[in-house]
Order: structure tokens, then C-alpha cells, then sequence
């Protein structure tokens, strides 16, 4: 037998035995097993349960339309569903009237310092129970040190993370614009294979930011291939989301091709009015590549305003070398001009006619500018709101430390577009938040009841399964998140339960920082973490690694 096939045999083997277990329950103290997919009607008299959810509408993840059942929880794990003895339980929970769902995945977050908000309450009372950090090509460098970190704190949440591009490529170019040689491309490549060694489920790109625009597709496709080999995955900000977004979609495909990853595409958007209705030809493209092999999908989250920082809007070449010089550039008059009319060509080319879609949500050399756009700052500064006067405005923000910005640029159409495409997550693209800091994007508090309130009963975009499903077995499937993302026996008990009547956000974009409405329970590894509508302080979760491909 040769090596290779003899390393086939052994795959095949932990395969069957993973799956096996996987479709196998607990009942009286036997084991029976059954297809996955299926639930249990059986009686469970005699067990002991560390929880039972009584009584509610259980829609579990897959798609498939809810039934009315109990489920029996016990050591973290789902061990019945169907008629449960609620009087052999310790705790029992009544989800008269509620939707009992799985927890909600939130694969695009920038919650990279849990550690030091862990209980992460603008995620958790949404129903999100496990979030993805590392995206748009930022993260921790020390992956290992930084999961070490959650372990040791706890959180009320599931954590995993990417390594990010950006992050990687300043470790070793700093903010250079320019390839980078032999030697420091094995270097990066080093760090990435480090990361995906000590824990991180794929590697990300954030190529609107510096310094990861200034790299190229090959570059790129080297670094994702030592993330594909142990299996992780490829989430990009894309190089364009508005003007050539096209262009964009096709080059985070072709680094899917390029690097054998499957494909994440980071808060799919048209943010450009001049390309409105651009998003029926990016999802076109994804379904060709998909149809091609490349397992590609994408992420939005339910808004028609992004959130980012003020940098993004100035030309990239404006921002190399870090600070000091890009206080030299914008504070030399003839470089301003310059940068001022390519700034002000990048507005025409959007279809936008000032920076009146520009709202600061942080701004901490000047706090009392949070919530204003950027015209109506420019009029309290500096007595006028011309485009000029906008644009000095914004110099004058960027050089005094930059700022964190929601932009209004989208369309409902397009949104509504994205949503409705089978292969779109739902996800946040926030990080974690603490009341009363600033004027953040309500997504943060609101995303995900946001699609279930307006989306699902409100104007029925969506059917309540599929929304759920794009919340859950759908973002864990594609991460390799094992055991999560529905509601299975001997899966992990991971749990939102929320009155379908009353779910949604109460956060606005002038009051952001304002917790969901009808989620009064949420269970993370067989954990109540959110109990009649208040955190309970509990600290169940746990960091989650690469499951095996079955």
C-alpha cells in the first residue's frame, strides 16, 4: 500500500467515526442512531437534563420549516428534542410563543479585543452567540497569545478569528507602497502558516486599507494558499465596492481559484450611486464561479449606510508612511490641491456631490463633532459648508488622528438584491461596543433582529427560515465552525429564543447605542447568558477552531 493511500484510508476511517457520532443520540442510556437532519419524538422520562426549553416553535437552521418541541440540554450539548420531561431537569426555560433557533453566527465582526469587553453585550443580546474577528485584513499578529487571552478572560460569547493581511504585511513592509521582495514574502508567509498553526480559521484582506492596498493579486494568492493547505478560509474587503466593484468580485474569485480557499466576500455592497443596481452582475459572478467550483459566498449586513474610517476616503498613495508623513502631504499647499482635486474627482465619479453622506461616529481629538456629517462640521469650524470647506474639514480630521465615520451611500434595491440571494450571510461588521462611546452604526445592536423585524415580518423579504439559516448553518458551514449552526442532537447547545411579534432593533442612527427587542433568552454552550431580557453575567464561551471537512 502506498503512503498516500494509506493516509486516504485513515481520513476515510476518522470520517466515518466523526459522522457516526455525529448522527447518534442519547436516550435512557442507549444509543440509537438515526439520519441527520431528523428530530426525536420520543420520550425521554428518565433522563437528566441541565435545561429543558419547553414548548417552542423550533426552526433549527437548516431551512426547513419550525415544529413545535422541547429540547433537553445537558453538558453543553442538545440530548433531546421532542417531548422532553421538563421535571428531570435542573432549569427549565418556557418558550411559550417564542422562536427557539440556533445562535446566531456573526462571521464578520471586529471584535478583536474581546478580552477585554467579554461580555460582549451589544452581540449577545441579539441572539449572536459565536463571532468571526480578524476581517478586512486586521487582527492580532499573535494569534495563539490572543486566544490564550480569551480562554484565560472567558466571554459570554464564542470566539474565532482570521489573520490579517494588513496586519501581516506591516510587520514586514511597515506601510511601504511596493511588492514585496522574495525573502519578506516567505517571512509573510511564515507568520500566516504561524497563525493558521496556532488557531486561526482562515486569512483575510482589507484592500481599501493601508497597507494591503498596495499589494497585488499574486501576492495575495500566495500568502491565502498557506491558509487553504490547513483548510482555512479566504474573507476579502475587496479592492472596490462601488465604481468597479465588478472588477473587485472578480479578483477575490480568482485568489479563491489561485489559492484552492474557499471564498468569504466580505459586506457585499454597491457604494456608489453612480453604479446603483450593480449588484445583480456581482451576484451573477458568483454564481458562475460557484457553478466553476469555486466555493465562494458572500456577507451584508441590513443597511443602506457603512461604517468605516475617514482615511478611506483620501487617495491611497496620500496615506504611505504613517503619520508624520501624511501630516508633511496634506499640510503642504501644493500636495493638498493635488490631493484635494483627485478627491473631489473620486466623489464625481460616485455620484456623490459632497461629504454631506459622511457622518463622524468617533472623533477623539474633538468628541463634541460626533454625529454631525461632515458639511454640517465644516459649517461650526470653519463658518462655511462649500465642498472646499468640507473637504479642509476632512485634512483637518484625518491629521489630527483620523476618525471613525458611517457612510450613507447605498440603495435598498440593492440591498434587498443581496439579501435575498441564497448564498448571502448575515453579518455585523462591528465590533464590540460599549454604551454611550461615540455615535457608532447601529448594526452593532441591531443587525440581526434588524432582518427578522423589517425584513422577515414587516415587508417578507425573507421567509423566517431561510433568514435564519443565513444566520446560522450557513456562516458555520462555510467557516468549518463544526457542530454549530443548527439545532441537532449532540450538537453544541447554542441557542436564541425571541417572540416573533416583538423582535427588532431599537438602535437608530441618532441613538445607536440602544439593545435589541424581543430576545429574552440566549443560551451559549448550555449556558443561559441572556435570561428574561438581561444579561445573567455568564461567561460560557468558547474559542473555536477548524472542523473537519466531511
Amino acid at each position: 500500500m502506498t503512503p498516500s493511500r494509506a493516509r486516504l484510508l485513515i481520513l476515510a476511517s476518522f470520517c466515518a467515526i466523526w459522522g457516526a457520532a455525529s448522527a447518534s443520540t442519547w436516550s435512557t442510556g442507549t444509543w440509537s442512531t438515526r439520519t441527520l437532519g431528523t428530530q426525536s419524538t420520543r420520550s425521554t422520562e428518565n433522563t437528566q437534563f441541565d435545561l429543558v426549553i419547553r414548548g417552542g416553535l423550533v426552526v433549527d437552521g437548516t431551512g426547513t420549516a419550525g415544529r413545535q418541541a422541547d429540547i433537553g440540554i445537558r453538558e453543553g450539548r442538545i440530548a433531546a428534542i421532542g417531548r422532553v420531561n421538563a421535571s428531570a431537569a435542573r432549569d427549565t426555560i418556557d418558550a411559550a410563543g417564542l422562536v427557539v433557533a440556533p445562535g446566531f453566527i456573526d462571521v464578520h465582526t471586529h471584535a478583536d479585543d474581546l478580552a477585554d469587553h467579554p461580555l460582549a453585550e451589544n452581540f449577545i443580546r441579539m441572539g449572536v452567540t459565536s463571532i468571526v474577528a480578524g476581517n478586512c485584513g486586521s487582527s492580532s499578529l499573535d494569534i495563539g497569545e490572543a486566544l490564550a487571552r480569551v480562554r484565560l478572560v472567558g466571554a459570554s460569547v464564542n470566539f474565532a478569528t482570521l489573520i490579517g493581511h494588513n496586519t501581516v504585511r506591516f510587520a514586514v513592509l511597515a506601510s511601504e507602497r511596493r511588492p514585496p521582495t522574495t525573502v519578506e514574502l516567505a517571512k509573510m508567509r511564515s507568520l500566516v502558516w504561524k497563525a493558521m498553526a496556532d488557531g486561526a480559521v482562515g486569512f483575510s484582506t482589507g484592500l481599501q486599507y493601508v497597507p494591503g492596498t498596495y499589494a497585488e493579486a499574486p501576492e495575495i494568492i500566495e500568502l491565502a494558499k498557506v491558509a487553504g493547505s490547513a483548510g482555512g478560509i479566504y474573507a476579502s474587503h475587496m479592492r472596490n465596492e462601488g465604481t468597479a466593484v465588478e472588477e473587485a468580485v472578480n479578483e477575490t474569485i480568482r485568489v479563491g481559484e489561485g489559492s484552492l480557499c474557499r471564498v468569504q466576500i466580505s459586506h457585499l455592497k454597491v457604494d456608489a450611486p453612480s453604479r446603483w443596481g450593480a449588484s445583480a452582475r456581482a451576484l451573477i459572478m458568483i454564481d458562475e464561479a460557484r457553478k466553476r467550483g469555486v466555493d465562494v459566498r458572500a456577507d451584508q449586513y441590513a443597511y443602506t449606510a457603512a461604517s468605516s474610517n475617514l482615511g478611506i476616503r483620501f487617495p491611497a498613495w496620500v496615506l504611505e508612511g504613517g503619520a508624520e508623513k501624511i501630516r508633511q502631504r496634506l499640510q503642504d499647499d501644493s500636495t493638498w490641491r493635488k490631493v484635494r482635486a483627485e478627491m473631489k474627482q473620486l466623489l464625481a465619479d460616485r455620484g456623490l456631490s459632497d461629504l454631506s453622506f459622511a457622518t463622524i461616529a468617533s472623533h477623539a481629538a474633538d468628541p463634541s463633532l460626533n454625529g454631525l456629517t461632515i458639511k454640517q462640521a465644516a459649517a461650526r469650524t470653519k463658518g462655511r459648508d462649500d465642498l472646499d470647506a468640507q473637504l479642509d474639514q476632512a485634512r483637518d480630521m484625518l491629521i489630527a488622528g483620523n476618525a471613525t465615520m458611517v457612510y450613507h451611500f447605498m440603495s435598498d434595491d440593492d440591498v434587498d438584491r443581496i439579501m435575498r440571494h441564497p448564498e448571502v450571510v448575515i453579518a455585523s461588521d462591528s465590533s464590540v461596543l460599549t454604551p454611550g462611546d461615540g455615535v457608532p452604526h447601529p448594526r452593532g445592536y441591531g443587525n440581526n433582529v434588524r432582518v427578522l423585524g423589517r425584513y422577515v415580518r414587516e415587508r417578507k423579504l425573507l421567509k423566517l427560515e431561510e433568514a435564519i439559516r443565513k444566520m446560522t448553518s450557513l456562516p458555520a458551514s462555510h467557516f468549518r465552525l463544526g457542530r454549530r449552526g443548527v439545532i441537532r442532537e449532540g450538537w453544541a447547545a447554542d441557542l436564541v429564543l425571541f417572540d416573533p411579534a416583538r423582535v427588532g432593533e431599537t438602535a437608530t442612527f441618532e441613538h445607536p447605542h440602544a439593545y435589541a427587542a424581543g430576545v429574552p433568552y440566549v443560551v451559549v454552550n448550555g449556558v443561559t447568558v441572556v435570561k428574561r431580557g438581561e444579561h445573567t453575567g455568564a461567561k460560557p464561551g468558547q474559542v473555536l477552531m477548524l472542523a473537519p471537512s466531511l
